[in-house]
């Protein structure tokens, strides 16, 4: 073995007979570089051989709990900062643990202007404990580098990058519900008083060369249906409540190019909503 790691330039230390000796009968904790010299060159000549750097990464955290006890076996803060947290084979790793355990989201009830309602998982007494007891064990740098992680976004737990607390599917179906009924009572609001904003607006939306082409193709196919064309351009507000929502969400896009939320939820819709017309309202005087 010690004749292997010699005739080799890609590891860090090449190991004397004398060491590969003392590591293998465990006389004392050996070196990382020599437990990662041992462990390359063995892999390679398993049968079939083993891949070196899965190996290699797979006894790091077995070594380093041998070194530094329970404490060791998590990363170090620049593994947690290059590699996140782990668990793509589907088992919980001890990164994903303090991941969860060191999100605020865990603690306390986000303000909802932030993240979407939730209820806290511990109080916020132990996550200061376990804060405390994770910089005793593991230092600052990696507590400060695993809070870092999660505040940008990487959240224990996110799917398809959606960070979890962040994201909830009941919440936004909700808002969407809210947006569209707030957006069709404006639109009467306008129809109302003036008669010539629906023409005025098709107009306008098809002269808007911002509009992206899935949002144009949608609409041109909606348009192909003669029926529900018919609906749209005879719609008015006495007869909004008469004709099909299909037609409804027409004349919604044909007048509004966007809807923002400007406001935390729980305050009335004209505070909480921000309606960018496509032609913009009259202004008084």
């Amino acid at each position: 073995m010690s004749a292997l790691m010699a005739d080799r330039d890609d590891l860090l230390d090449a190991v004397s007979h004398e060491g590969i000796r003392t590591a293998l009968k465990g006389l004392r904790v050996p070196r990382w570089e020599t437990v990662q010299a041992i462990v390359t060159v063995l892999a390679e000549r398993c049968s079939p051989p083993r891949d070196p750097q899965s190996e290699v990464a797979r006894f790091l955290p077995l070594w380093r709990a041998v070194r530094d006890g329970e404490a060791g076996a998590l990363k170090s803060a620049r593994e947690i900062a290059l590699g996140g947290w782990g668990g793509e084979d589907g088992r919980w790793t001890p990164e994903q643990v303090v991941g969860v355990l060191i999100n605020p989201y865990t603690a306390i009830e986000i303000h909802p202007s932030l993240a979407a309602p939730h209820k806290p998982l511990i109080s916020e007494d132990d996550w200061v404990r376990v804060g405390v007891r994770l910089i005793e064990e593991s230092g600052a740098e990696f507590a400060l580098r695993a809070l870092l992680r999660t505040l940008k976004g990487d959240y224990v737990g996110a799917e398809s990058g959606a960070p979890y607390g962040y994201r909830n599917p009941d919440f936004e179906t909700a808002e969407a519900y809210e947006v569209f009924r707030y957006g069709c009572e404006e639109i009467l609001r306008r129809l109302r008083s003036e008669p010539n904003l629906l023409q005025d607006s098709i107009r306008a939306m098809r002269a808007d060369e911002t509009m992206s082409r899935e949002d144009r193709a949608e609409m041109l196919q909606a348009e192909s249906d003669m029926a529900l064309m018919r609906e749209v351009m005879t719609v008015t507000p006495d007869s909004w409540k008469d004709v099909s929502e299909e037609a409804h969400r027409m004349v919604f896009g044909y007048l509004i190019k966007e809807v923002r939320p400007v406001g935390i939820p729980g305050l009335p819709s004209a505070e909480r909503f921000q309606i960018a017309w496509r032609i913009p309202e009259p202004t008084n005087g």
